[in-house]
């Protein structure tokens, strides 16, 4: 009933100053008469005062934990991840909402947006206390191929293209910094090269050389043009003693 008389102070007030008077006179004696129902005099403050701290409560949940944001590592070892996740990736299990039977080619550019997180978020942007860092290797190792050591595509995992290149970041850091390791493929040499060309074949012994011997055999047997001698005389005549 006091509910009711709200709603009907207020569509009374619209209509003339003098009748919103009436109707709060008319609520103060009721609140008078009635003790117990005085709390439903003013519903609005009771209701704005639960809305407040179920959105304080919705930010906090929001909000990582301050050791988890220290070492980000520290959650995926937690009960609470073993909890939510057990022991599969972050990624498995999630599909993006869209139109249309077919999927999207590219994931969303970022799922958080002026502080406000957009509906359906990707699986890292989703749970707050899944911070990428280089040291989280845990966590990089999920979306790393275990066979080849490619990273996995934002289409596969889902993840927005703004926390695909801050896995990648942190996956080149983390390789440089010996955390994960580098997939190098195995390549089988068949045939032995070390000795099939003469620049990496082992070199012959010098030739045994007498006084007055040329050291290439065949500079012996080569006969030079006179003129072109005689013009190379003149030419260093003043050096040649």
């Amino acid at each position: 009933m006091a509910v009711s008389m709200q709603f009907i102070a207020k569509a009374l007030t619209r209509l003339s100053p003098f009748t919103f008077y009436s109707v709060r006179w008319y609520q103060r004696a009721f609140a008078r008469t009635c003790p117990a129902l005085a709390t439903f005099g003013q519903p609005s403050h009771f209701y704005c005062r639960a809305a407040s701290l179920q959105d304080e409560a919705a930010t906090r949940a929001e909000e990582p934990q301050a050791h988890y944001k220290e070492k980000p590592w520290e959650y995926l070892k937690s009960e609470e991840y073993t909890k939510r996740y057990g022991t599969n990736p972050v990624w498995l299990g999630y599909r993006r909402n869209h139109k249309g039977s077919i999927p999207p080619q590219k994931t969303r550019k970022q799922c958080i947006r002026g502080g406000k997180v957009c509906g359906n978020p990707c699986p890292i942007c989703r749970d707050p206390n899944i911070i990428i860092h280089y040291q989280n290797v845990k966590l990089l190792e999920q979306f790393i191929s275990p066979h080849s050591g490619i990273v996995y595509e934002a289409t596969r995992t889902g993840v927005c293209r703004k926390q695909q290149q801050k896995l990648n970041e942190a996956i080149s850091t983390a390789r440089n910094h010996g955390l994960l390791p580098f997939h190098i493929p195995h390549v089988d040499f068949s045939e032995d090269y070390s000795n099939s060309h003469d620049a990496v074949g082992s070199t012959p012994p010098p030739p045994s050389l007498t006084a007055g011997d040329n050291w290439y055999y065949w500079y012996g047997a080569i006969t030079p043009d006179q003129n072109e001698v005689a013009k190379v005389k003149k030419l260093y005549k003043a050096y040649l003693k």
